[in-house]
């Protein structure tokens, strides 16, 4: 099956080898070198992947991770970065990015990461085709609207980043099921990455301060001690 790829990467050199390789596994590609197009040209297309450098002229990678997340369509998203602090690496998932790999990198390293992303998302599709649609969910005060990723808590409406969205919405399917981070790493953000479960806690702590009365005594995303967290039952 073909795919489109969209590589956004300033580095002529880097952007050669990955769109070289990702023919090799039957992706058309589009190269960008600017942060900017590279979005225009993204919001005017219909990619399967992003392949997308942090550091870039006209416009970050970071920037541009996070406006793909606001639309209404999930495509993954891997990050390359030169950058090796930790801190960079954790801004890429928490605006939403599905991996990241680290410069200089390797070609097998690359393409496994990229045919794990396609991996998950024919398994999202058909986890998606098997269970039955359902567009608006309630639970107490809280409400979610699946199609248009809106949150409403006694008819206030809540913003929420994608990932925030995400992570609820996983909760909200799976009520009185515990996981642990790791889990929620790899069932939400779609990638093991193993060292950076705290984001979790981050995540988790965002939301509770958006939906919860009482962000301390949680009433929906509940914390089972030495085990993980869960949605209430």
């Amino acid at each position: 099956m073909t795919r489109n790829a969209l590589i956004i990467e300033d580095d002529p050199d880097i952007a050669s080898l990955v769109e070289m390789h990702l023919k090799d596994i039957d992706c058309t590609t589009r190269v960008v070198s600017n942060g900017k197009s590279g979005l225009e040209v993204f919001q005017q297309g219909n990619f399967d992947l992003v392949v997308l450098d942090l550091m870039l002229p006209g416009m970050d990678g970071l920037s541009i991770c996070r406006e793909i997340r606001a639309g209404g369509t999930y495509v993954p998203i891997l990050v390359l970065t030169a950058k090796s602090s930790e801190l960079d690496r954790v801004l890429g998932l928490e605006l939403g990015a599905d991996d990241y790999l680290t410069k200089p990198f390797s070609i097998p390293e690359l393409l496994a990461r990229v045919k794990a992303l396609f991996r998950r998302v024919e398994a999202l599709s058909q986890k998606e085709a098997a269970q039955p649609k359902q567009e608006v969910i309630e639970v107490g005060d809280l409400k979610l609207d699946v199609t248009k990723h809106k949150v409403w808590i006694e008819d206030r409406e809540v913003d929420l980043t994608a990932r925030e969205f995400d992570l609820l919405y996983h909760f909200v399917q799976h009520p009185g099921f515990v996981y642990n981070r790791a889990q929620l790493l790899d069932q939400v953000w779609g990638y093991n990455h193993e060292g950076y479960e705290h984001t979790v806690n981050t995540h988790i702590n965002r939301l509770r301060a958006k939906i919860e009365k009482d962000p301390a005594k949680p009433q929906y995303i509940q914390t089972v001690w030495g085990v993980g967290y869960k949605f209430r039952d």
